[in-house]
């Protein structure tokens, strides 16, 4: 019996939930475009500021030191939400190794083990770049802030 490439059969098979598809699809678009008007309203306040304030009160120090304020916020809790699924989808995999084959469970563990940490490092990696933005940030070195 051969496969048919492109019968109905294959798109059923390479994609079981399409309900759920559609739901993450529809979920990233709005996050995006969120980000989008969140991204033109700053620079539109910026421009505002500036044409408003003629030269008296620079507004665009403020701004920079709200993002720098936010930014360490979302790294955090953007790079532990990344990290805390990728270990729990790593756990789902070992555990489900280890009951099919229980006779390789140190291999798994080891293996498990090793992917751990290396997921680990990411949420330190964002921990670092958050710290740096709110101690060390030479960016406000430059607009005197």
């Amino acid at each position: 019996m051969q496969k048919k490439y492109f019968g109905v059969e294959n798109v059923i098979h390479y994609y079981p939930n399409k309900e759920e598809t559609m739901k993450k699809a529809f979920i990233y678009s709005l996050l995006s475009m969120l980000g989008v008007l969140l991204a033109s309203s700053l620079a539109s306040a910026a421009e505002a500021a500036a044409a408003a304030a003629s030269g008296t009160t620079d507004y665009t120090k403020a701004i920079v030191v709200a993002c720098c304020i936010l930014a360490p916020g979302i790294a955090m809790g953007l790079g532990t939400i990344g990290t805390g699924l990728g270990m729990g989808n790593g756990l789902n995999g070992a555990a489900n190794a280890v009951g099919r084959n229980p006779d390789a469970q140190g291999k798994i563990l080891l293996t498990m083990m090793v992917g751990l940490a290396m997921i680990e490092s990411l949420a330190i990696y964002a921990l670092v770049v958050s710290l740096v933005i709110l101690y060390a940030n030479p960016l406000l070195k430059v607009i005197g802030a």
